[in-house]
This record gives C-alpha cells, sequence and structure tokens, in this order.
C-alpha cells in the first residue's frame, strides 16, 4: 500500500478499480494523480507511441520515451510511484472489439481522456447503461487559462466544439465532464495545438473528482 498522508481517508481506495482511456496530455496527469492517490488497480488504454511533439505538454514524453509505446512508459512509471499497485496496460484503440478488455476488470470509475467523438459518446452510453461512474474530458486544445478549466454537467458547457457535439447525444442525462469555458484560439490553419499548463490542470481536474466522489462512496 502506498504511504501518504491522511493515510486513514485514503486507505478506502485501495481496493477500487479506475480505468483511465487516453494517456495524453490530459491523461496522463489524470493516471498519476490517481495513482498517487492509493488507488490500488488502474487500468490503461491507449494504442499509441511517445511522439517528440508530445514533449511540450505529457507527462511521459521524454526524450528518452520518444518511440516506446505510451501505456509502457505510464506502467513503469505507476510501478514505480507504487510497486504494489496493480496496472492493466492495454495497448489498444477504444472501439466496439476491444472495449470489454476495459469492462471485464470491473472498473469502479472510468475517466475518458481521449480525442475520437465516436468513442467518447460509445463509452459514455455504456457507462450509463451499466451504471459506472465516468467522467470526460472535453476539449483542451488552443486554450491558453487553466483558470477557466471547470468541472460541470455535459449542458452546462459553453465554447466548447467537443462538447457541442456531445450535448444533443445525452440531452437530459447526467453526464460530468472537464471543460475550458475559454473561447479556443484562432489559429492558422486550424493547426489544434496545446499548451504545457492547460491539459495538466484538466488531468489533475478529472482525478480530484474521481478521487473526492470515490471517498464520498
Amino acid at each position: 500500500m502506498l504511504a501518504i498522508g491522511n493515510d486513514a481517508i485514503f486507505n478506502s481506495l485501495n481496493d477500487k478499480c479506475v480505468a483511465i482511456i487516453g494517456i495524453g496530455g490530459v491523461g496522463g496527469y489524470a493516471c498519476e494523480a490517481i495513482a498517487r492517490s492509493n488507488i490500488g488497480k488502474i487500468v490503461i488504454m491507449d494504442f499509441d507511441k511517445v511522439d517528440i511533439t508530445n514533449i511540450n505538454r505529457q507527462i511521459i514524453a521524454l526524450d528518452s520515451t520518444v518511440g516506446k509505446y505510451k501505456v509502457d512508459v505510464m506502467k513503469e512509471r505507476l510501478l514505480d510511484i507504487n510497486p504494489n499497485l496493480e496496472v492493466i496496460a492495454l495497448k489498444e484503440f477504444y472501439n466496439d472489439e476491444t472495449k470489454e478488455l476495459i469492462f471485464k476488470e470491473n472498473p469502479d470509475f472510468i475517466i475518458d481522456a481521449f480525442d475520437t467523438i465516436s468513442g467518447k459518446i460509445d463509452l459514455i452510453n455504456e457507462c450509463l447503461n451499466r451504471k459506472i461512474k465516468c467522467i470526460s474530458s472535453m476539449g483542451m486544445a488552443n486554450r491558453f487559462d487553466p483558470s477557466m478549466i471547470k468541472i460541470m454537467k455535459l449542458e452546462n458547457t459553453l465554447n466548447d466544439p467537443v462538447a457541442r457535439i456531445l450535448r444533443p447525444k445525452f440531452k437530459g442525462k447526467k453526464v460530468m465532464v472537464v471543460s475550458s469555458l475559454e473561447q479556443p484560439k484562432k489559429i492558422a490553419d486550424r493547426v489544434l495545438s496545446s499548451t504545457a499548463f492547460v491539459p495538466s490542470v484538466a488531468g489533475l481536474y478529472l482525478a480530484s473528482y474521481v478521487i473526492n466522489t470515490l471517498l464520498k462512496g
């Protein structure tokens, strides 16, 4: 068990399982914060490798990790934080053929931190139908003010192109998200780019919601 402050509070989390889908700029920080909070089992899913373009914003992206699978790098990092942690690393893209790899681990909470809109819709629907707690990250690209990031219901989002697509799909349903109220900056040629400080804060917000919800029982 991980030795942390307020052990009496966090001990109850050691028998919990959290799954994080997408180990990028947002998901990487969420994953690390979850591991440092004494969660006993973490499932990570990402099919991608670390690229040199990830170094500005992803916690696992270093010169030494470029070209390695993200889930392999993250698993090694998490076990260095807590050797007793159970880590299930899935080098997969979330879709109809692979999603049962997540659900068969019986997660208590799922963090959606990947970018594919169709995948997000499917994952949220699956969690609603299976009554599994879930929180999703909305778009964080082209934003520069981390103070505008909020935890909110999907229906309350503003200035978020990703949320704008999702809202009609889940009208009347409680879907919790982390979203920025900041209007995305217009960049030439519509290139999506991310800072070091916005995705990381979004990831920590995701983790804080998960941990606080699990502590409430």
